[in-house]
């Protein structure tokens, strides 16, 4: 007997009622004599824009005191200043979260403990859950007004120090000035100035800052065209993505004058962009689209416009996005996916005003978030700009939705007994043993605003092994054994059936396929093996195949392979077994299951194998 679950993830993005089935619980698994139930548990959070906002004490606490980071600091408090005084409602969240419910504060790797198949201190990411949590822990601090007064000055004050003589800033102090590091934090300063956080023109220091970092970036295009027009060949495409993102800077900055010797190469790299868009990638034709469209040429960025609408991929769950930009990405600047879909959204509340494409494009953002911890200053930055300060304010408003599993309601504002965090308004409520009934498997959500909500339903039973029927989700998995024989040509494999009889010393190969259909983070999937089986590779370290690395761990009754990053697509794993001795046993089952968002679980079927004397 073995204990399993199943799990179906509830989704809704606008005020209507939606249905849901757990298949699993409504057959219990075809009419299984030897199940038993365990808990079933509905978890729900109706306004997952939230959770965007613990995300901002990481820009703020950073440990490294390079200029990315110090920007990121005076940033994130800018952008904190601005929602705390937007709502005096915010401030009282927050503490409300300090004082009521210390659980809203965890991280995602750590709630929900008794939902996940493995405990967090058993996998590598038990410092990455611990982490988060402590600075989640530290949001309400984040948002204390004079506090965010005197961190804004002090970063404010570390910058003008590390910026040099020639305006540019250095990656770390000491270092040579560095043209993508001093073009990111310009345009940051744009974004703040261009939402009125920062007045870049009230003659202090910060505009003495700006102009002697306009003045570095505008001699940088200077040179690079001074040298195409003398060693390259100027009617060719020369329009690289460092030239797209300095056009995008110089567009929040129009007041101020290009010098005459730096204005051919603007006008030249303008031209490029006009002649050259449509061979560039979404997240460029999006900064061009801006770029353009603050210049006051409307053409263009109505073409490209036209163009992304053609291309992006719309769904109901996912929201509207690019599928090349998200598959086989870099580690390139200009190729990270959370930056990207954060320009879009900028791009089309600005360019397009089409209010319905921006929250598709902001779903998208919060789904990511849902699967991944955004691990990077950047990409925290970008998606939190674009969330909380783009479209429509998904914050201010309390968000209610009522939950049906079969015949029995869940109205969180009419049930003393459900408790709801503030801000999230996340709750949970579970069932045991006898009071789980199979028709709580049909799912009714209904909510009676617009915005994104989701949640989750986990069945939790026992069952005997071989009798366990595959559970899909986002994740799908499938297992297959095949018998290794000599043959002419080499050795040959051949399926493992419940009909085939291996014996002792056989070779066995595990072919286990897995489908994934978003990128997700801290990911552990679990291979049971047979006890007549032995595994031939007993060491245990990371591996790295086809572009997917990840920690492969042997254990006495299964194999373990940790995920950090496991990005969308279709993976296939084997590894080789030897026949140990003879007998009737379980194979056991395949599981997989997201640390992050454990309503992202799935496992294959039991099957049995035979080994003759």
């Amino acid at each position: 007997e073995f204990f399993q679950y199943a799990s179906r993830e509830l989704f809704i993005r606008k005020k209507e009622t939606k249905k849901f089935t757990l298949q699993n619980l409504v057959s219990q698994n075809n009419g299984s004599t030897t199940l038993r139930n365990h808990r079933l548990t509905l978890e729900f959070t109706t306004n997952p824009a939230w959770y965007a906002i613990q995300t901002l004490p990481y820009l703020i606490e950073y440990p490294y005191e390079c200029a990315e980071q110090l920007f990121s600091r005076f940033y994130a408090n800018g952008i904190a200043s601005h929602i705390v005084n937007s709502s005096p409602r915010i401030k009282a969240v927050f503490d409300q979260w300090r004082k009521q419910t210390p659980d809203a504060l965890l991280s995602n790797l750590e709630k929900n403990r008794e939902l996940k198949s493995l405990a967090l201190e058993e996998t590598p990411w038990l410092l990455d859950g611990k982490n988060e949590s402590d600075r989640k822990k530290r949001v309400a601090l984040l948002f204390d007004l004079n506090k965010m007064a005197d961190e804004k000055e002090r970063a404010l004050t570390r910058l003008r120090k590390m910026q040099l003589g020639n305006g540019g800033w250095p990656w770390f102090e000491g270092s040579p000035d560095d043209w993508f590091i001093t073009q990111y934090i310009t345009i940051g300063l744009g974004r703040l100035d261009h939402l009125g956080i920062i007045d870049i023109d009230d003659g202090g220091p910060l505009t003495d800052m700006v102009r002697a970092a306009l003045r570095y970036l505008d001699n940088r295009i200077r040179e690079d065209y001074d040298w195409i027009v003398t060693n390259g060949h100027p009617d060719e495409d020369n329009l690289s993505e460092m030239h797209i993102q300095y056009l995008y800077m110089r567009s929040f900055f129009g007041n101020v004058e290009l010098s005459r010797d730096c204005r051919p190469a603007f006008e030249y790299f303008f031209g490029q962009a006009k002649k050259y868009w449509l061979q560039k990638r979404r997240y460029m034709q999006g900064m061009i689209a801006l770029a353009f469209d603050r210049s006051g040429e409307k053409s263009i960025p109505a073409k490209i416009i036209r163009s992304l609408r053609e291309n992006a991929l719309v769904s109901e769950e996912m929201g509207m996005y690019w599928k090349e930009m998200y598959e086989g990405y870099s580690w390139w600047w200009y190729e990270a996916p959370i930056e990207s879909q954060a320009l879009m959204v900028e791009a089309f509340e600005e360019v397009a005003r089409d209010t319905a494409a921006v929250e598709d494009l902001k779903v998208w953002l919060l789904k990511s978030k849902q699967t991944q911890n955004w691990q990077t200053t950047k990409a925290t930055a970008e998606a939190c700009y674009a969330l909380l300060l783009r479209g429509m304010d998904w914050l201010e408003k309390p968000s209610t939705v009522v939950v049906k599993l079969g015949d029995v309601t869940i109205d969180p504002a009419k049930r003393d007994d459900v408790k709801t965090e503030a801000g999230t308004g996340y709750f949970k409520v579970a069932w045991f043993d006898g009071d789980i009934k199979p028709a709580m498997g049909n799912i009714v959500v209904a909510k009676q605003e617009a915005g994104v909500a989701w949640g989750a339903l986990y069945w939790q039973y026992f069952e005997q092994l071989d009798k366990i029927k595959p559970h899909d989700t986002p994740l799908r998995l499938q297992k297959k054994l095949f018998l290794q024989q000599p043959g002419p040509t080499g050795p040959k494999i051949t399926p493992v059936t419940e009909k085939t009889t291996l014996k002792a010393g056989d070779k066995l190969t595990v072919r286990i396929e897995l489908r994934v259909d978003r990128d997700m983070e801290y990911v552990h999937m679990k291979d049971m093996r047979a006890s007549g089986f032995e595994p031939i590779n007993v060491f245990s370290g990371y591996k790295w195949r086809d572009g997917l690395g990840y920690y492969e761990s042997t254990r006495d009754a299964a194999t373990n392979f940790f995920f950090s990053s496991l990005g969308k697509g279709t993976y296939v794993f084997e590894y080789p077994l030897v026949v140990s001795h003879a007998g009737d046993f379980s194979n056991g089952i395949t599981t997989i299951q997201c640390m992050y968002a454990p309503e992202f679980a799935s496992h294959s079927e039991g099957v049995r194998v035979k080994v003759g004397r």
